[in-house]
């Protein structure tokens, strides 16, 4: 296991820091990666399409004076996350602005392509699929993807099922590149255990949520540090695919979260159809791991957490 040159003694702790719909948005990625993790945002974040752009300027141009401020300790680069699903319109335009800023990483969801990963490969930029299951995993690699995230039960928004011993495991019997862990990972010491397990990063959102620079409702970041594992619902109703939400959430907008419907899957969308308007605006999502979350933090406070945390578990493995 290794990581991509790009990432190397770049990194304060190894966490990315996962793209969160809505949430995402430039103050909170810049944050991210001064702080020294992987920063990233939704291209869909951007509207209208016009403005991923002057996200991308702005973010560009903001880490590359920092940088050069701090010669000695650079900050992490930054991703962009890519929904190559047919529902996306917009893959073609937003593809076309990380090909012009070289962004660094780029995530991609929801389907691989090998054209999309060739687009990023030809500046030398690299792609992190999300998957949920050794399948897709496989079918990531063949099309070119460098690395692999594995979404595992307890993820925030879209979520698999399958336990992440499981799931890393089985990936590790055949993979040996760039391996990433999301689900319930909200302290360090969860971020060792996923790098004892066969991770290289951990690949955290949700607590990021509850940060100063997190483009949330006040009230959604106050329910994160209220909640904990039995307050998540998992439910396809929203999207079309299977993802995890806060139960209060869920309550406040007049449904039962004991009682949801199913959703369609064919009817896949990302904010623009009747019920989706609520999620992720007012039904909220959330990961199991919610639990370490005691507070509203900056993004510089949580990751000096997250590495004293990490110290600390590693000391204690040592005894």
């Amino acid at each position: 296991m290794a990581l991509p040159k790009l990432l190397q003694n770049r990194l304060s702790i190894p966490v990315v820091g996962a793209p969160l719909f809505i949430i995402s948005a430039p103050e909170l990625v810049i944050a991210q990666c001064k702080a020294g993790i992987v920063g990233s945002f939704p291209a869909l974040n951007a509207r209208p399409a016009e403005q991923l752009e002057v996200w991308l300027k702005q973010i560009t141009e903001e880490l590359d004076a920092y940088n050069q401020s701090h010669p000695d300790a650079p900050a992490a680069p930054f991703a962009v996350n890519q929904i190559v699903h047919k529902s996306n319109a917009r893959l073609e335009h937003d593809l076309a602005a990380c090909v012009k800023y070289r962004v660094p990483i780029v995530i991609t969801s929801l389907g691989a392509r090998t054209d999309v990963n060739e687009a990023v490969h030809s500046y030398g930029g690299i792609v992190f699929h999300d998957i949920i299951n050794n399948f897709f995993a496989k079918k990531a690699i063949e099309k070119g993807a460098d690395g692999l995230i594995a979404v595992a039960a307890g993820a925030g928004g879209h979520a698999g099922t399958l336990s992440p011993f499981a799931l890393v495991q089985e990936i590790r019997e055949w993979f040996d590149g760039p391996l990433l862990l999301s689900g319930s990972i909200a302290r360090g010491d969860a971020i060792l255990a996923a790098q004892a397990m066969g991770a290289d990063l951990a690949y955290m959102g949700s607590a990021m949520i509850a940060t100063r620079e997190a483009r949330a409702d006040e009230r959604y970041k106050q329910m994160i540090v209220d909640s904990g594992a039995d307050d998540i619902v998992y439910s396809n109703l929203f999207t079309g695919i299977h993802g995890n939400y806060l139960r209060p959430s869920i309550a406040a907008a007049g449904l039962d979260p004991d009682k949801l419907e199913k959703g369609d899957a064919s009817q896949m969308n990302f904010g623009d159809g009747d019920i989706s308007k609520k999620a992720w605006k007012d039904i909220w999502g959330c990961g199991q791991g919610i639990g370490a979350v005691k507070k509203i933090d900056t993004v510089a406070g949580l990751v000096a957490r997250l590495q004293q945390e990490y110290r600390a578990a590693r000391g204690r493995l040592q005894v």
